[in-house]
């Protein structure tokens, strides 16, 4: 069974940072895309960033240039460094990965709530 546990979310003020985790659990798979979506109120999910097992990473405009995904492959963990955070930052940041056993699955991790207010 492989989970997504996720960790790191909190109040902040406007310019601080915080740095989300998310590690896969489990045994016998591996790990190709993990990526970053966010909902704030009232709005859709949206992908913030993402990054292949192979160090390629993609991010959203919103976010370029703030926001930096990393990966530590050995360990199934993905991070989110965000800098510079501003109110309209605020949302359920949830972990997303595909992941292979045998074929490729997608899974959720359980969100992680960031709200960042003066």
């Amino acid at each position: 069974q492989v989970q997504l546990v996720e960790s790191g979310g909190g109040l902040v003020q406007p310019g601080g940072s915080l740095r989300l985790s998310c590690a896969a659990s489990g045994s016998g798979f591996s790990v190709n895309v993990m990526s970053w979506y966010r909902q704030a109120p009232g709005k859709q999910r949206e992908l913030v960033a993402s990054a292949t097992s192979g160090g390629s990473t993609n991010y959203a405009d919103s976010v370029k240039g703030r926001f930096t995904i990393s990966r530590d492959n050995a360990k199934n963990t993905v991070y989110l460094q965000m800098n510079s955070l501003k109110l309209e930052d605020t949302a359920v940041y949830y972990c997303y990965a595909v992941i292979k056993i045998r074929n490729h699955y997608a899974y959720w991790g359980q969100g992680t709530q960031v709200t960042v207010s003066s």
